[in-house]
């Protein structure tokens, strides 16, 4: 080879390898592009004129409604609701079957049942498209690993409904009046009665095996009912609380954080735990024999779904070494490794949440970059994703990734966040929530909006208001909506929720001694950790795995389209919280979540009961104070209200669908709902109390004068115009 031959060589190799990697790069943009192409196509298969709704004759409360309109507002077409409604996004409650047959506790009723169905307050719908079944908003059908699931997607608690005079409006997007505690312990009794009653089971398997799917024999159904009715079980006897949610509210971050901890811990962790538990009179619960046979065979690093379930069944058992615990003492071990989920809130509005900088109550989850897909798996984790989670030693195939991202790579042992969780199905949702708009307010419906009231409401709004909750414009394609945190002590609502957001710890398993990023610095995640710590490496951890039911190329191929478009799909900016917060420091490094998160009012009309925790009924009812009762032995200074004053209930009903367009909430007495009492942490309707001049403004300091009756109507017609 001459001089110039090889001068020009490595230049050449370099030509090539840039060409081969243009072609490369090509190929998987084409990919990309007809992926999407063909995923938006199939978005529009379901054309349903009414977006499978149906009215209700004889619905809970006495309610009776027409088939539901749609105002038409939203930037949603019928296959933009339908699709959104019936898309899995990898939640597994229940087999498939199981769900289409199982009969309700006392009767011979199906359990999806319309009207049982909106005893739940979920939304009944008919046989559509991508919905064969007639399943109700927002449950829907996913398939893992060869097996069929009946699930929720976002939409079952993020669909709304207001009733008026025999007629109902759905609000996509809007918080659900929905249930979830309830309906969960009537699956288990409805499953628990079939298991205890012959006729009943044999209907029940009848039905199962006639369907011909997933089951080939009458054992092999008793045995998975059985299976599937344990574990609703354990995950109703984990999360049970003193705090009655009731109907439209949950503890949606207890639920998922003691979901990730159930998981989670390992071998060792669990036996100190076993260790260390005493009666209430200071006995050890255990002896060093007993909590070796209940641990037997359980994993070193990672407790799978079944072997949790096994742990207390054998506590619970008195054979052999076994130690026979009672229900109390049972319920002391559960206490030592989760945290009561005692902080429900409200179902939030996803209108303008793909175009927020923050979100959560709390502003707990940053918006930028690949933000919303953990926010999204790690609501999965919460809603029944199938966590196929074990251990395994370190290899250098797709699950180095996980290992890697979450900090364990230097391991003896890592996890494997095998799940069904479906991380592009959850990008193509969020992607699909940008094109959600508010709701406005339906004039022929609910009543005409006087406007001159509402231009004087405009003054007030912007003296009272705006500081803190922008106004948009709700249709510009590239708005921000800009969430004001407040600090707890300056807003003084209800604090549970953001103080367990910080407070709730637990094992932290194969993640101890792994490094996680704060806003404050890196730290170590110990061994008793915060839990916020735990749930982000767990959600880190089911991102960066690949979708377990596909081939090795194409779950490799769609996991990078996945991650890429959470990235170029995403036009949030990393920027730090806006607002009056305490910064989080090296010694607090999550002091800015003790704060609650103001966002835009675009269509807030349609989201009552109102306050994070939902203890306030109405838009009137909130601009009203407080009673305040000093305490006994009473402090210095303090006064108390007096009796013939106008203030907030103390007491009333939820669960009614039935619009109030006066004071704009909905219906709160005379009915047989759950009963709301306001004065519990978790359950306080204090604070956030501007419009009574009692709340300093974001500065902290101005307070403002108290608003006339005449001012609070002007200010809440004019919110009906947001």
């Amino acid at each position: 080879m001459s001089l110039l031959e090889r001068a020009v060589a490595p230049v050449s190799l370099a030509c090539r390898y840039r060409k081969h990697l243009f072609i490369f790069a090509l190929i998987l943009a084409l990919i990309m592009a007809l992926t999407l192409a063909a995923g938006k196509a199939y978005q529009h298969w379901d054309q349903d004129p009414d977006r499978g709704a149906i009215g209700i004759v004889g619905g809970a409360f006495g309610e009776n409604y027409s088939t539901p309109i749609y105002t038409g507002d939203q930037g949603w077409d019928a296959a933009d609701s339908l699709w959104f409604y019936n898309t899995t996004q990898g939640s597994d409650l229940i087999p498939y079957d199981f769900f289409l047959v199982l009969e309700q506790e006392n009767n011979e009723e199906l359990f999806r049942s319309e009207l049982n169905i909106d005893k739940f307050r979920y939304l009944p719908q008919k046989p559509t498209f991508f919905n064969p079944d007639g399943l109700p908003v927002g449950f829907v059908k996913d398939s893992y690993q060869g097996h069929d699931y009946m699930g929720f997607s976002c939409a079952a608690c993020h669909t709304g409904q207001i009733n008026y005079q025999g007629k109902a409006i759905r609000i996509d997007g809007g918080p659900a009046m929905a249930d979830l505690v309830g309906f969960l312990h009537g699956l288990e009794k409805a499953m628990r009665a079939t298991l205890n009653n012959e006729e009943k089971l044999n209907r029940f398997s009848e039905k199962v095996l006639a369907l011909n799917n997933n089951y080939e024999e009458r054992e092999e159904v008793i045995s998975g009912l059985q299976e599937w009715m344990q574990i609703i079980s354990l995950y109703n006897t984990v999360n049970h609380s003193h705090i009655k949610y009731g109907y439209a509210r949950l503890d949606a971050f207890g639920r998922i954080y003691n979901r990730v901890l159930q998981h989670i811990i390992n071998r060792e962790q669990l036996a100190e735990v076993l260790a260390m538990s005493t009666s209430v009179a200071g006995r050890p619960l255990l002896n060093k024999t007993q909590i070796n046979a209940v641990l037997d065979g359980v994993d070193e690093n990672i407790l799978v779904d079944s072997q949790f379930g096994m742990v207390l069944t054998r506590l619970a058992s008195s054979d052999g070494d076994y130690p026979g615990l009672n229900q109390r003492e049972l319920l002391r071990i559960r206490d030592m490794i989760f945290n009561e989920p005692n902080a429900p809130v409200s179902y939030p509005f996803l209108w303008d949440i793909a175009q927020s900088d923050y979100v959560q109550w709390n502003g707990l989850a940053n918006n930028a970059g690949v933000g919303p897909l953990g926010r999204n798996a790690g609501e999965v984790i919460g809603v029944f994703g199938n966590l196929d989670w074990s251990s395994h030693k370190p290899s250098f195939d797709f699950s180095y990734i996980s290992a890697w991202i979450t900090g364990q790579s230097k391991k003896s042992e890592q996890i494997n966040f095998k799940s069904s969780i479906d991380l592009i199905n959850l990008q193509r949702l969020e992607s699909h929530l940008r094109g959600l708009q508010s709701p406005k307010w339906p004039e022929q419906i609910l009543g005409k909006i006087d406007r001159e009231k509402a231009q004087r409401g405009r003054f007030v709004y912007a003296q009272y208001c705006q500081s803190c909750h922008e106004v948009i414009k709700t249709d510009n394609w590239d708005r921000v909506v800009i969430g004001k945190m407040m600090d707890i002590n300056l807003v003084g609502t209800d604090p549970a929720m953001a103080v367990n957001s910080v407070s709730s710890t637990g094992k932290s398993g194969n993640f101890n001694q792994t490094v996680q990023a704060t806003d404050a610095g890196k730290l170590y995640i110990a061994v008793d950790a915060p839990v916020v710590q735990i749930l982000t490496s767990a959600t880190k951890g089911v991102v960066a795995t690949a979708d377990p039911d596909k081939n090795v190329i194409r779950r490799t191929l769609d996991w990078l389209y996945t991650i890429a478009m959470s990235f170029f799909d995403n036009n949030i900016k990393a920027t730090i919280k806006s607002g009056n917060y305490q910064a989080d420091t090296t010694a607090q490094p999550y002091n800015s979540l003790l704060a609650y998160k103001a966002r835009s009012l675009n269509g807030i009309w349609a989201t009552a009961p109102f306050l994070h925790n939902g203890s306030v009924p109405s838009l009137y009812d909130l601009l009203l104070p407080k009673k305040r009762q000093c305490p006994e032995p009473a402090i210095a200074d303090c006064v108390n209200d007096p009796d013939e004053g106008e203030y907030r209930p103390e007491e009333f009903k939820v669960g009614s669908r039935e619009f109030d367009p006066v004071k704009v909430g909905l219906r709160s007495t005379g009915y047989d709902g759950s009963n709301f009492t306001t004065f519990r942490v978790g359950d306080l309707n204090s604070g956030h109390e501007y419009g009574a001049g009692r709340t300093p403004q974001i500065d902290g300091k101005t307070v403002l004068p108290a608003l006339t009756a005449k001012q609070r109507w002007d200010l809440i017609e004019y919110i009906k115009t947001l």
